[in-house]
């Protein structure tokens, strides 16, 4: 791969960082109790947590929705970033990577 295409494969690769950035994913648990968002870059941008679902005596709920929330969140932008990422991946040797 010459200089100039590894070059155009680092911007493409940039580029598609800044999307993914930008990216949010919004992901329930308990009926809404708890909401996450997350973007393509797995940062956690927000978590919501509709006090009227929660019992508070019941806060190992609670910490359980919150867990899975954050767990399927994360899993949704892993898959968002490897379908982003996959037309590239095939060029990634041509860099020595």
């Amino acid at each position: 791969m010459s200089k100039f295409d590894q070059a155009k494969m680092v911007m493409k690769m940039r580029k598609v960082q800044k999307e993914l950035q930008k990216e949010v994913v919004r992901v329930e648990a308990g009926d809404g109790a708890v909401a996450v968002e997350i973007n393509g870059e797995m940062k956690i941008k927000k978590v919501h947590i509709d006090p009227e679902q929660v019992d508070i005596d019941d806060i190992a709920q609670l910490e359980r929705w919150v867990e899975d929330a954050v767990k399927e969140a994360v899993s949704q932008s892993q898959k968002m970033a490897a379908e982003k990422m996959a037309p590239m991946m095939g060029n990634l040797g041509g860099l020595g990577l």
